[in-house]
């Protein structure tokens, strides 16, 4: 016999000592099967909410974030390998820019920020947060797919660069779902201009355009590698 049980929607106390929010998990799928007697098995569906944790985990909340992401964002390199939530990369995997993809809403407008928090490294960050890639008005209809083409680009993708000897760097992607079709007032940043990177802080630039629904994230590590001069002689300024 198989007994299905109705979709069920968790909320969880994940937050920062910032704010009272709470974090509200995925729709989880519970379905109990080959129910003997009183023996159920259980089938969790994989949610967001163990991944969403390790967000606390490494401390991403509170030093990017207040509150954890809704969904899982899905990020693939050209090189082959994924960001999966802390998961070891190094600079040559993610020196090309990735596709990443969620269920998103596809009238919606969304924004993707992907943020290095540990500038020039962990334990004194004084120069972070660095942005490596910023891109808004992305319609949710291409997110969807992978297909962030017709977004608008402020800042190019650069991939990781952490400094020798800098221990490992976080590499924040963020998705937060847009009110409407925006104007954003900021200086675009192709992939030569470096100087203008330093010092973003995605708290403050969602803040300044009202970005309150944080629908997506993923995030991975990366440390030096002999690639990493290679992303230095592109920049000019």
């Amino acid at each position: 016999m198989t007994v299905t049980v109705p979709r069920v929607l968790f909320s969880f106390p994940l937050e920062s000592s910032r704010g009272n929010n709470f974090y509200n998990t995925s729709l989880v799928t519970m379905k109990a099967c080959n129910v003997v007697g009183m023996v159920v098995c259980i089938t969790l569906q994989r949610s967001i909410f163990s991944e969403a944790c390790k967000f606390k985990d490494f401390e991403l909340i509170p030093d990017v974030i207040d509150v954890g992401p809704k969904a899982i964002l899905n990020v693939s390199f050209p090189s082959g390998v994924d960001a999966s939530f802390g998961n070891m990369l190094t600079p040559t995997e993610v020196k090309d820019q990735p596709t990443v993809q969620f269920p998103a809403e596809p009238e919606a407008r969304y924004t993707l920020i992907l943020t290095d928090p540990d500038v020039p490294d962990r334990e004194q960050p004084v120069d972070g947060e660095w942005i490596h890639w910023l891109v808004v008005n992305i319609p949710g209809r291409g997110l969807a797919l992978g297909d962030i083409s017709e977004g608008e680009v402020l800042a190019e993708y650069v991939g990781s660069a952490p400094p020798e000897g800098s221990g490992y760097h976080r590499y924040t992607f963020l998705v937060y779902k847009q009110p409407e079709q925006l104007d954003f007032n900021e200086k675009k940043l192709d992939k030569t201009m470096a100087k203008d990177r330093y010092r973003f802080k995605a708290r403050m630039f969602v803040d300044k355009y009202n970005l309150k629904e944080l629908s997506a994230g993923n995030f991975y590590q990366a440390e030096y590698d002999d690639y990493v001069p290679s992303v230095y002689q592109q920049f000019k300024s």
